[in-house]
C-alpha cells in the first residue's frame, strides 16, 4: 500500500493548481490531508469529481481554518473524527479510518504561534492525542500521519541553533512531546529508514525563497506502531510536488 500525507494549506487553493492531477501522479491507496481550510461541504465540492476514491473530512467550527481529511481507494470499516476531548475537538484536527489490519489517523497538531501563546495548549493536545492513539493501539496497529508542527531533532531543520527554544516548532516542550510519542512505541518511519539523511524537509517558509534554497523543516511525519514497523518498505519526502508550503510525505507498507 502506498500511503501519503499532505498539508495542503487550503484544499480549494490546491484544487485550482491541479489537485486531481497531482493525486493521479502520486497514485496513493490512501492520502491524508491536513489544513483543508474548508467546511465538510466545501471539501466534498472539491473531491466529488475524484474518481476511484472514498473521502471523509473533519472541519473546524471556525470557517476556513484547520481541518483534516482521509481519501482512500478502499472503503474503510469505520471513520471517526476528533479525540473525545471537547477542548480539542473544535478545530477538526483529527480524523481516523479503520481498516481490517490497522487504523490510520490524519493529524494537524496546533501551532504554538510565533509569540508562543499557544504552546501550553499544544502541550495539552499532544498529551491527549497520545492517550487517544494508545487506546486505538489496544485494538489494532496504528499509522498516524500529518503535520506535527515540530522538528524532532537538529537534523530535521536547516537552522537548528538560531531556532532552538526561540521558535515555534523547535521549542523543548514540543520536542518533548514528540519524544513522548516515540518513547510510547510509535516509530518515525522516515528517520528509522534514513537515520543520517540531512537536508530532508517537508515545509518551507514562503519568505525569502526558502524552498528554492532548501531552508526548511521536517515537520510532517508517518509514525507507526512497532508491531508493523518491519512491514514499512520505504519512507519518502516528495519535495518535487508543489502546490502548498508543505510537500507530501509517503510510506509504502506491506499488508
Amino acid at each position: 500500500m502506498k500511503l501519503i500525507s499532505w498539508n495542503l494549506n487550503g484544499i480549494r487553493a490546491v484544487h485550482k493548481k491541479g489537485l486531481y492531477e497531482k493525486i493521479e501522479t502520486m497514485n496513493p491507496d490512501i492520502i491524508c490531508f491536513q489544513e483543508t481550510k474548508a467546511q465538510d461541504d466545501q471539501v466534498a465540492e472539491v473531491l466529488n469529481g475524484l474518481e476511484g476514491y472514498h473521502f471523509y473530512s473533519n472541519s473546524a467550527v471556525k470557517k476556513g481554518y484547520s481541518g483534516t481529511a482521509i481519501v482512500s481507494k478502499a472503503k474503510p470499516l469505520n471513520v471517526t473524527s476528533d479525540i473525545g476531548m471537547e477542548e480539542h475537538d473544535q478545530e477538526g484536527r483529527v480524523i481516523t479510518a479503520e481498516f481490517d489490519e490497522f487504523y490510520i489517523t490524519s493529524i494537524y497538531t496546533p501551532n504554538s504561534k510565533n509569540d508562543l501563546s499557544r504552546l501550553a495548549d499544544r502541550q495539552k493536545f499532544d498529551a491527549s492525542f497520545l492517550i487517544y492513539l494508545k487506546e486505538l493501539e489496544k485494538k489494532k496497529p496504528v499509522i498516524v500521519c500529518g503535520d506535527f508542527n515540530v522538528a524532532h531533532k537538529e537534523i530535521d531543520l536547516a537552522r537548528p541553533k538560531p531556532n532552538y527554544n526561540k521558535s515555534a516548532g523547535f521549542m523543548q516542550e514540543e520536542i518533548d512531546g514528540m519524544d513522548n510519542f516515540t518513547n510510547a512505541g510509535l516509530v518515525d518511519t522516515f528517520r528509522h529508514l534514513h537515520p543520517t539523511k540531512t537536508e530532508a524537509y517537508s515545509w518551507w517558509s514562503y519568505r525569502g525563497g526558502a524552498r528554492d534554497r532548501n531552508v526548511g523543516w521536517r515537520i510532517d511525519y508517518f509514525l507507526v506502531s512497532k508491531s508493523i514497523l518491519k512491514q514499512v518498505e520505504t519512507a519518502s519526502i516528495l519535495s518535487n510536488m508543489h502546490g502548498s508550503d508543505h510537500c507530501p510525505v509517503e510510506i509504502d507498507i506491506k499488508f
